[in-house]
């Protein structure tokens, strides 16, 4: 605490009034004569004079420079001095600590979310609930694997373990993925080989077949789930297996089967998926077959759908308007996995509520040195539209088999935070790996120690071009800025998560606290960026509900005594308030008193009341 208070005095000096001389004479004024600020200060004077650093060009408010720190040990004499100290630094504008490396401390708040794909190594009671108190906050449903009865089984565990939690909740996510192929009821339009009894070792210079007849499972033969294949492939094309661990070079075809010569052999696995360099299947993303399954997840409820190879947004209004007539309220994360989805971006994610980045098929179907350029572009189209993002495939791939990633993993967690990531995806480590938990762990200590770093992040400046006239994208913002100034938390009341979800996609620098009187708006809320969702009754009286949800943060610890939050009012359904008024509430808590700052937005005037105490 000693290195912030002493490194918040420096920022808070660059602060002070210009009539209040130059910069160098308020610093000298400003310089603490006792403690470990003065030691802190003294140490950076010696270096100076040493030539140990030296700056020449102009301060600016922008983080351009990075300054060596060194951790001095606080001596017994300093302690006694810590309220002298908080006496002194009254009165100093606290503008956050902006400093970087040993001044940084990670926040106790994970941002970033996780999505958790469960499977045989995760899917029963005591691993689900293992894996919620590990960071998961998304568990994922494969349904390309298994069938309806061992997801339902799934979907029971998580509702169970939502219904026990006091402070954490599990969304539910299910992602559909290949048609329907030997009698599992799965969907998508994902091509992929058949069931194997054994894997088969393909070496390189063998034949190999793959046939549109069903049930064939030999060392030279296999089937595939999909009838045009034969017809999608030409003489010469490059068949990629897996997402490329394994490929094939087109020699013939006849009316039902693909002769291949392997170039990159391998162990092949039962439904693997299957990709031709540079083209994409014919099939529709939805089959007929598919809605059996999306209505098992309208019968259970589930929080979102990820659909897998999405051409178009075509079918994303097809999807949502059987959604709508059936009377589910379930979110659509467009899956962009296609070479044909690249054109087609913005219709796409504009239809949608948000996008994953499949890397795995993107790598297969493009050159994969386009990957990370699309990955940024799509965050990004994703970021101004006010969506959500999530980055998938491959991000701790060797921790399937290893209990610790690879350093490239862990950059690779670490870019897609930075680059404002709504969640990171866990796809085999945590479905069939050998070690789930410590991959989850990994994950969440990557993405807390990055989010650390990352301070004030770049606002895209058509962020929200999707809400530009409603009044509560400006009043998002400006609540934002006033919760990243004063350094407070910010604790929103939502009935449809809509503005939870826009102060999500400001990344204020503080945690939002989203209460909420429904249960489903909570759980979907576990998917975004920023905010921890919370269900609680709300009462007729708005200070009451505001008192209650304060002594429930205070109660688990969520913030102290003393502590100032902001409590947001605003959206598309009024909540104690009148229609076309938005207020922020500056709240300090002491005991059982509030004592707020009041500031009411009454369409496009700003009225700011004084302190009140009730």
């Amino acid at each position: 605490m000693a290195q912030v208070v002493a490194t918040r005095l420096i920022h808070g000096s660059f602060a002070a009034s210009p009539g209040a001389g130059n910069l160098q004479s308020q610093a000298e004024k400003l310089k603490p004569s006792f403690g470990f600020a003065a030691k802190v200060l003294a140490q950076a004077e010696k270096r100076s004079r040493r030539g140990a650093v030296h700056v020449s060009a102009p301060i600016t408010a922008r983080r351009s420079a990075r300054v060596e720190s060194e951790v001095i040990p606080v001596s017994p004499e300093d302690v006694p001095k810590v309220s002298e100290q908080n006496q002194f630094l009254q009165g100093i504008p606290q503008l956050g600590d902006t400093s970087v490396g040993v001044w940084s401390k990670p926040t106790v708040r994970r941002k970033t979310k996780i999505v958790c794909t469960i499977g045989p190594s995760t899917n029963t009671k005591e691993m689900i609930w293992k894996l919620a108190e590990a960071g998961m906050n998304v568990a994922r449903l494969n349904m390309s694997h298994g069938d309806h009865a061992s997801h339902q089984k799934v979907i029971d565990l998580v509702k169970e373990y939502n219904a026990q939690s006091k402070d954490n909740v599990i969304a539910i996510m299910l992602d559909t993925k290949a048609s329907c192929f030997s009698g599992f009821q799965t969907f998508g339009p994902e091509v992929r080989s058949g069931d194997l009894p054994q894997p088969i070792i393909l070496n390189p210079g063998q034949e190999f077949t793959f046939t549109i007849q069903r049930g064939v499972g030999t060392a030279d033969c296999v089937s595939v789930n999909y009838d045009d294949f034969v017809n999608d492939v030409e003489v010469g094309d490059m068949l990629l297996v897996d997402g490329g661990m394994m490929s094939l070079t087109v020699k013939s075809k006849t009316k039902d089967s693909v002769k291949c010569e392997v170039v990159d052999g391998g162990e092949l696995k039962s439904r693997r998926h299957l990709n031709v360099r540079g083209k994409s299947a014919t099939l529709p993303s939805i089959t007929e077959k598919d809605w059996d399954d999306i209505k098992f997840g309208v019968d259970n409820k589930v929080d979102f759908y990820a659909v897998s190879f999405v051409k178009d947004a075509a079918v994303v209004h097809e999807l949502k308007n059987y959604l709508k007539d059936a009377g589910a309220d379930i979110h659509v994360i467009v899956k962009i996995e296609s070479a044909d989805s690249i054109p087609n971006l913005h219709s796409i994610i504009t239809a949608s509520d948000g996008a994953m980045v499949a890397r795995g098929d993107l790598g297969a179907e493009l050159p994969i040195e386009e990957v990370p350029l699309l990955q940024e572009e799509i965050i990004e189209i994703c970021r101004s539209m006010g969506k959500a993002v999530i980055v998938a495939t491959n991000m701790l791939e060797s921790m399937i088999v290893h209990p610790t990633p690879t350093r490239a993993e862990v950059s690779d967690i670490a870019i897609a935070v930075r680059e404002g990531a709504d969640a990171v995806m866990l796809s085999g480590e945590t479905a069939h790996g050998k070690f789930p938990l410590k991959a989850v762990k990994v994950m969440h200590t990557v993405s807390l120690r990055t989010e650390a770093t990352v301070v004030g992040p770049e606002t895209p400046s058509n962020l929200g071009q999707a809400f530009k006239n409603h009044m509560s994208e400006m009043f998002a913002f400006h609540a934002t800025m006033m919760s990243n100034t004063l350094g407070t938390s910010i604790v929103v009341f939502t009935r449809t998560g809509f503005m939870a979800i826009l102060l999500s996609h400001y990344r204020p620098s503080g945690t939002i606290f989203a209460f909420t009187n429904e249960k489903r708006v909570q759980q979907r809320l576990a998917l975004y960026q920023g905010v921890c969702p919370i269900h609680m009754e709300f009462s007729a009286d708005a200070d009451e509900t505001f008192a209650n949800a304060l002594g429930l943060l205070q109660k688990q610890g969520m913030v102290k005594e003393g502590e100032q939050v902001a409590l947001v009012q605003s959206g598309r359904q009024p909540i104690w308030r009148f229609q076309s008024t938005h207020n922020i509430q500056m709240v300090k808590e002491i005991g059982d008193l509030l004592c707020p700052h009041l500031i009411i937005v009454v369409d496009s005037v700003i009225l700011t009341l004084g302190q009140l105490v009730q």
